[in-house]
């Protein structure tokens, strides 16, 4: 498929249609604070749920806290993000009032002490849904298969995310690829999935219409994480290699906002990126637009970066961690999005790809301990998966140490 092929229609303004935006609502102050103690109050019931014992609770709980401070930071979450009737903080925590919420929790207190019959360790699962896509991102990681013969077909997906649906995962973000090349196989795909878990899509916001992000809503979709590389259109544009990438960006937001959907902006920094007053215009674009979340990912010398030098220096490293400081516990701003930066927790206390609490599932259906670190263990549709896992698992991460949080 050539990209000059590839064409998106004009997608009217949802807001000129009859259906009703019911956009993100940050909640800050006394109410933040009423529903932290509802938040907590859940957490609390679902160690009651399996410990009985008060001074084991207890000791649970601090765990849990302690766990949080050394992942997010020192501060506490200073807002929540309500959409569905449900409470948001952190981009891979699912919303509270929820079955993925209990499950998620579940797989973290299995870890502090075990839980009898409890073996999930998956709190995310990445799973590509398709080789095929318009753009020619600088960064892609999957350069070497793009638009290259689909090996997985819907039947295929559909047993893999029942395999570990089984397992007590809480959520599954699909990527590709650009999936919303296979929306309708999405739709179904969700539908047909146990309910209680989570499903995002990442996409860089092609044929992420009005329309569209309706059914995906309607299937049961969570969210949506939309690449938006650059605050510049043009220089996106270029990122991205394809003209009208930023437009569908702006087009994707508006629509997944009005369709009650979660959404999130995803950004690659570059060496040539990275600096207070980038990351400044790109949290006002990002807040202007509307978004709930924004994620930061370093670039990988992987698929179209491979053996380049494009790793961020110490100095660079230190601008996003306070940056990522910053916007989510300094009170001046609150009414911007929440940032989430991988690299701050990874450099703390190690990674959680690798079997550890996420992995990712490539366009063959191989496992992988996440997106950006290649190095297959076993196949999600052949042999055993328990002996694949325990394999990924024991490996490790090849860049970060094991977590010591576990």
């Amino acid at each position: 498929m050539k990209t000059k092929e590839i064409v998106q229609s004009k997608i009217p303004d949802p807001r000129n249609q009859d259906a009703k935006i019911k956009a993100q609502k940050v909640i800050l102050g006394f109410k933040k604070e009423l529903v932290e103690f509802f938040v907590r109050l859940r957490i609390l019931r679902i160690v009651f749920r399996h410990f009985q014992n008060p001074v084991k609770v207890l000791k649970i709980l601090k765990t849990l806290d302690s766990n949080r401070r050394k992942i997010s930071g020192p501060g506490r979450v200073n807002k929540f993000i309500k959409i569905n009737g449900r409470y948001f903080w952190n981009l891979y925590i699912p919303g509270s009032n929820s079955l993925a919420f209990d499950r998620f929790f579940e797989a973290e207190i299995n870890r502090i002490s075990p839980i009898p019959g409890k073996t999930n360790r998956f709190s995310n699962i990445f799973i590509a849904f398709t080789k095929k896509c318009p753009l020619k991102c600088e960064h892609c990681f999957e350069w070497d298969v793009i638009n290259k013969k689909e090996k997985l077909g819907l039947n295929d997906i559909q047993m893999i995310i029942k395999k570990f649906q089984l397992k007590g995962v809480a959520q599954f973000q699909i990527t590709g690829g650009e999936p919303m090349l296979r929306v309708d196989d999405i739709v179904e795909m969700i539908q047909s999935s146990h309910k209680g878990t989570d499903f995002w899509v990442l996409t860089s916001g092609f044929n992420l219409t009005y329309a569209n992000a309706q059914k995906l809503k309607q299937a049961g979709l969570t969210g949506v994480v939309i690449s938006l590389d650059h605050f510049d259109p043009e220089s996106h544009n270029l990122f991205r290699g394809f003209k009208k990438s930023y437009q569908w960006v702006e087009e994707a937001v508006r629509n997944s906002i009005a369709s009650s959907l979660v959404t999130a902006l995803s950004i690659c920094v570059t060496k040539t990126f990275v600096s207070e007053s980038n990351l400044m215009r790109y949290a006002e674009l990002a807040k202007k637009l509307g978004v709930s979340f924004v994620q930061i990912l370093e670039p990988k010398a992987l698929g179209h970066y491979s053996g380049k030098d494009v790793q961020l220096a110490p100095e660079q490293e230190k601008i996003l961690e306070e940056f990522y400081l910053k916007m989510n516990f300094d009170k001046r701003f609150r009414d911007f999005p929440i940032i989430t930066y991988h690299g701050y927790y990874q450099r703390r206390v190690g990674c959680f790809g690798a079997g550890n609490r996420h992995l990712y599932i490539d366009t063959d259906g191989d496992l992988h301990p996440c997106p950006f670190c290649f190095s297959k263990t076993g196949n999600a549709l052949d042999g055993s998966l328990d002996d694949s896992i325990a394999e990924l698992q024991a490996k490790g991460c090849h860049s970060f140490n094991d977590s010591n949080i576990r």
